[in-house]
């Protein structure tokens, strides 16, 4: 089985030969290979040869990353939000894995509110406000998510991170009007053009999981243990509407013991897996500062979890 026909056979809610694997991304190049992606601050300002070039030194490096980890989907991250990247990826591995773009400030979120007191006043006394900048942000991602598509991408993966450890960022009502409308509009705009549509958020979602579940998204990427998200009963929740992916705790990867890291990766594989609907993978990325092998100790409990003897039907 393909990563791609594993990757397409969960998000059907289908058990493939494995749960698929892959993380939305990987910082320790130079920890694993020995070389490191382009400066992300150089992408805006290069000529058309340099970028070429410094797209071919990222699928180098995304290859090594695909073989040693034996990922079923990459996500272009580097070059962000570029159909070029997208296109060279499609071009390097084809239909053995799906390639994705990622689209990112494309609604209010935590990270896009420039001035928080004058985003609380404008909840209140400046509504229209609001709604204009959130049409601005999402008719910027749908153009983006445009070019994606005509760059062959299989799937978007849309970040926005919309709530803390105690929950959502503004109340789950301001949600429901300043947010999560715009967020089905990309949902949807994906599908038409496709693609199939990921949505990511840190953060406790709980008090608007029903709302995600509206939203027409094909996968939910992080359900973030450390904010309380039990991926047992959000799995129960979710089942056959919204796959999932993650889950397995950061702070576990970044401080060890291996214990705590196998106790982590085989709740996620023990209670998501079954049924499909399950990609497994950290609660957020392989980001730089954490131990390459813990991460390497978390493949090698999946591969333990993989490698046990399947119920039969």
């Amino acid at each position: 089985m393909t990563g791609k026909e594993r990757m397409l056979k969960t998000l059907r809610f289908e058990e493939p030969d494995r749960p698929p694997h892959f993380e939305t991304m990987f910082e320790l190049e130079h920890e694993a290979f020995g070389v490191r992606f382009p400066d992300r601050r150089e992408w805006a300002d290069m000529t058309a040869p340099r970028k070429a070039e410094a797209i071919r030194q990222c699928l180098d490096i995304y290859e090594r990353i695909i073989e040693r980890f034996q990922w079923d989907a990459l996500l272009v991250y580097w070059p962000w939000s570029d159909p070029d990247g997208v296109r060279a990826a499609k071009r390097t591995f084809g239909e053995r894995i799906l390639v994705g773009g990622v689209v990112g400030m494309s609604v209010w979120a935590i990270e896009s509110v420039p001035d928080w007191e004058e985003f609380a006043c404008d909840l209140k006394e400046r509504p229209d406000r609001v709604h204009a900048i959130a049409r601005e942000r999402s008719r910027t991602a749908c153009a983006t998510i445009d070019r994606m598509a005509d760059a062959g991408a299989d799937f978007i993966h849309v970040v926005n991170d919309i709530a803390y450890n105690s929950g959502p960022f503004i109340a789950p009502a301001d949600c429901r009007e300043f947010v999560f409308p715009y967020l089905a509009e990309q949902m949807a705009h994906i599908r038409r053009r496709g693609m199939i549509p990921f949505v990511h958020t840190d953060g406790n979602i709980l008090p608007v999981l029903d709302d995600f579940l509206a939203l027409g998204a094909a996968c939910f990427q992080s359900v973030d243990p450390m904010a309380g998200m039990d991926i047992a009963e959000v799995k129960r929740r979710c089942q056959g509407r919204l796959a999932l992916m993650g889950n397995v705790q950061c702070s576990l990867l970044q401080e060890g013991p291996d214990e705590a890291i196998r106790r982590s990766a085989l709740y996620c594989l023990e209670n998501a897996s079954p049924g499909g609907g399950y990609i497994f993978g950290t609660s957020n990325t392989i980001f730089p500062g954490m131990p390459l092998r813990n991460y390497e100790y978390m493949l090698h409990v999946f591969r333990e979890f993989c490698a046990r003897p399947r119920p039969r039907p």
